[in-house]
């Protein structure tokens, strides 16, 4: 009888906000936490060095990260799929208006 080793990773989602390093993203993912004496719900964030092998992440997208081996100092997730990819932002055209007022 053959034993499977089944290594159940960590998956978060979170959304990019850097992506200046070459295969590397920063996603920050938000959780909400209990306080155990105040029963309120509290929003904490975090930031994870996340692998990304075809620089596809850009910022703003929302990604899937997983659980991986150490790949450097603090890299330890890999970018397993883009959730939702942030639409880039079209610069909107000023609107000159005449005017027209006399004194």
């Amino acid at each position: 009888m053959e034993l499977k080793r089944v290594a159940h990773k960590r998956k978060m989602t979170g959304i990019v906000v850097k992506d200046k390093m070459d295969k590397t993203v920063v996603v920050e993912v938000e959780k909400f936490h209990k306080h155990p004496k105040y029963h309120k719900y509290l929003k904490t964030k975090k930031r994870y060095k996340a692998h990304d092998e075809q620089n596809k992440c850009s910022i703003g997208d929302k990604v899937l990260i997983v659980e991986s081996r150490p790949l450097s100092k603090e890299k330890r997730w890999l970018v397993k799929d883009i959730i939702k990819r942030e639409e880039p932002m079209l610069a909107q055209e000023e609107v000159i208006s005449d005017d027209t007022r006399e004194n």
